[in-house]
């Protein structure tokens, strides 16, 4: 572990200067108006950061979940809802770069790479938020191209995307077995988009609704086959909690560090308040929250680029453990600056309700703790038939 960690130092030494250079700057701006940041986008494509799962050879940065985490992380200790732009892009292309056939990787992910083109992840709905299996979308088949009809909620991106990555049902009566993905372009007829949503944090990053009104999708922008879209769906956020998780570790060390330098200089009874054993204390929960975290991510990480048979555990745990980390080590450091952090001119506030997205976007927390658990029991049932099915057996329980 500790040699991945230095493994990634170079990375995230050249992501903290481009942030610091081009970044820092704009952070207040894209809070204060809440418009999408085109001109950081732009960078973020020259850098690689909005292309980097898809391979070298069509265009992209061709980079690990290791990558995602350590750039995701860094830019998040700047701004969270630039953080989101790099996650949204990379949940968007991931299900092509999953299932699709080459042909679409070339027309779909050369064409992101080549002309910087976002892509949206449409998968929720006003009935279907974590039950993803209850989505109503349809998709109906008719002649060389299905028919998709719906409602889709909190699409991020949603209204500045180029595609969106999609799932409706092509046989409802299967449920989530009846679920496909499709690539539909955004000035697809009868594809509406909705009013941007009035978030309490992740501002200038937008979320919309979308309406589908008899929109006409070819065949070849199926992605894998006809009722694999659930499935889909899973590996793509599998591979993205840990992200998620690395946004959130970025917002709760930039918090503690804030915090820190605020306990340093801010004098109480004759002394800095750094001094006062309760404020210690606090600080000392921050740091060893934030190092468990980050080495929780890592380590998610690794699993995935490895395929690893745990990974899916070590991914939802990231997730909702990070998140929830994050959520307490801000609303910490808030007190921590007192009357100060409730202020709008300090980003204290902006980082708490930041944090607060991250335990709820790409699997509520409570979800994610559910996957914990079944994964927990699976390996425990296959621990139990492997070697102490008979002792088990022959225990008295009564």
């Amino acid at each position: 572990m500790f040699d991945l960690m230095e493994s990634k130092r170079a990375l995230t030494e050249e992501v903290k200067r481009f942030v610091q250079e081009m970044v820092v700057e704009k952070v207040k701006e894209i809070e204060e108006t809440d418009e999408f940041p085109w001109h950081m986008a732009e960078h973020f494509f020259k850098r690689g950061y909005l292309t980097l799962l898809i391979p070298k050879e069509h265009g992209g940065f061709g980079g690990s979940i290791m990558d995602f985490c350590t750039i995701v992380e860094e830019i998040a200790k700047y701004s969270a809802s630039l953080a989101l732009l790099v996650i949204v892009q990379t949940v968007g292309t991931l299900p092509i770069l999953l299932y699709g056939t080459d042909k679409q990787k070339d027309a779909f992910l050369g064409d992101i790479a080549r002309n910087h083109r976002l892509i949206g992840f449409a998968l929720t709905e006003p009935k279907a938020g974590s039950d993803a299996g209850s989505i109503q979308m349809t998709a109906k088949n008719h002649g060389r191209h299905h028919i998709l009809n719906g409602k889709k909620s909190f699409v991020t991106n949603g209204g500045v995307s180029y595609y969106y990555t999609t799932f409706a049902k092509t046989n409802p009566r299967r449920g989530k077995r009846g679920l496909t993905a499709f690539v539909v372009p955004a000035d697809a007829d009868g594809l509406t988009v909705g009013k941007k949503d009035d978030k309490i944090g992740m501002r200038g990053i937008p979320s919309t609704s979308l309406s589908f009104k008899d929109v006409a999708v070819s065949h070849n922008a199926i992605i894998g086959r006809k009722g694999e879209g659930f499935r889909i769906a899973m590996e793509t956020l599998n591979r993205s909690r840990p992200a998620i998780a690395a946004q959130a570790v970025g917002i709760a060390e930039a918090a503690m560090e804030y915090a820190i330098l605020f306990a340093m200089k801010r004098r109480q009874f004759g002394k800095p308040i750094a001094k006062l054993e309760g404020m210690q204390f606090i600080l000392a929960d921050m740091a060893a929250s934030v190092e468990a975290s980050r080495n929780l991510v890592y380590k998610a990480a690794y699993y995935l680029d490895h395929n690893h048979r745990n990974a899916t555990k070590l991914s939802a745990m990231s997730k909702f453990f990070c998140s929830d980390m994050a959520m307490k080590v801000t609303i910490d450091a808030v007190q921590v600056f007192g009357g100060y952090g409730c202020l709008k001119s300090r980003p204290l506030e902006r980082m708490m309700r930041d944090a607060k997205i991250t335990q709820i976007y790409e699997g509520t927390n409570q979800v994610q703790r559910f996957v914990v658990a079944e994964q927990m029991i699976k390996e425990h049932l296959e621990i139990y038939d492997r070697y102490f099915r008979k002792e088990l057996e022959e225990m008295a329980w009564e």
